[in-house]
């Protein structure tokens, strides 16, 4: 284990993407090298990007990455894809992804399964987000499909978070206000040489000020850029925005990145333990019998799912009064 934190640490690929494929596949032995690497964690800046497929986010990130290589910054990037149903792999693997930057020792491109596991994926993204970290990224881009709770958790884990849409999108931006604007830091239009992007961008900025109480005076209030990532135009400005953010969180208020912190922490430990609790739960279970037994006492129609839950948690686990 000491040997593979040591190889982490000094940056080696091979060690960093067995240990994102372990993780990704719940290998339990993998919790030893985590707890390892987690002191080795805290330096790099994480960045979500998230919006409803095909907003383009992938070239967005692709030109991202181009940029701050530029700068000579080392960038781990974090593709959480759909899952293929039949392989239960990524159906968009990173091989099709950024291949221009696929020779560069400086760039890290990984594609994440979201299989539909309980809790799997969020937990799945921190960690490796945690190895790449302690791998000495400068930044990890973490990019999500679409707009569902699994993502609003997964870009809790970034210091700034990008919300892209494009122009013409309709209700998909009035479907947002419920949980993925809270969580915007930036919002990008791409593709902003189509049609509507100024409606879009109204819309937006509409929704941005409509009392939310995060963007009291002195607080952050999320910029709206419009960009044509395919041809590189409006990435810039985003980075700049991001580094804006990125100050505002250091210099603004003494007390605002550390709350930040917190809250993710805080999210982040409870996220764990209902997946530990969760996982040790049901294989005691299944190990038990039990589990099988009340599924084929609800299929027969002995007993309805809601009972079953009470009685496996009341009299096998002493989980309920």
């Amino acid at each position: 284990m000491s040997s593979a934190v040591e190889r982490v640490i000094a940056g080696d690929v091979r060690t960093v993407a067995r240990l994102i494929r372990d993780i990704d596949d719940r290998i339990p032995e993998v919790r030893e090298v985590l707890k390892a690497l987690y002191p080795h964690t805290g330096k790099a800046y994480v960045i979500g990007i998230t919006g409803a497929p095909g907003v383009g986010k992938s070239t967005l990130v692709d030109q991202m990455v181009a940029h701050l290589r530029k700068k000579a910054r080392t960038v781990g990037v974090l593709a959480v894809d759909p899952t293929s149903p039949f392989s239960g792999g990524a159906i968009l693997g990173d091989r099709i992804r950024m291949q221009r930057h696929s020779l560069d020792e400086g760039v890290f491109i990984r594609s994440m399964a979201t299989r539909g596991h309980f809790g799997g994926l969020t937990q799945s993204t921190r960690s490796a987000i945690d190895v790449l970290d302690a791998m000495g990224k400068d930044y990890i881009i973490v990019e999500t499909v679409g707009v569902g709770q699994d993502e609003v958790d997964i870009v809790k884990s970034a210091q700034t978070t990008v919300i892209v849409v494009i122009p013409g999108m309709g209700d998909d931006i009035q479907a947002i206000k419920a949980g993925i604007l809270e969580v915007g830091d930036i919002f990008v239009i791409n593709k902003a040489d189509r049609e509507g992007a100024d409606k879009t961008a109204s819309e937006l900025r509409q929704m941005i000020e409509m009392g939310h109480k995060k963007h009291e005076e002195g607080k952050w209030k999320p910029p709206i850029l419009k960009a044509e990532a395919v041809f590189d135009k409006g990435v810039v400005e985003l980075l700049e925005e991001i580094e804006k953010h990125r100050r505002y969180l250091q210099e603004s208020k003494p007390g605002v990145a550390l709350e930040k912190k917190r809250m993710r922490v805080m999210e982040e430990l409870a996220e764990m333990i209902k997946n530990r609790l969760f996982q040790d739960v049901l294989d005691r279970l299944t190990e038990s019998g039990d589990f099988d037994r009340a599924v084929d006492a609800i299929v027969s129609g002995q007993v309805d799912p809601y009972t079953a839950c009470d009685d496996l948690l009341r009299s096998r686990l002493n989980l309920l009064k």
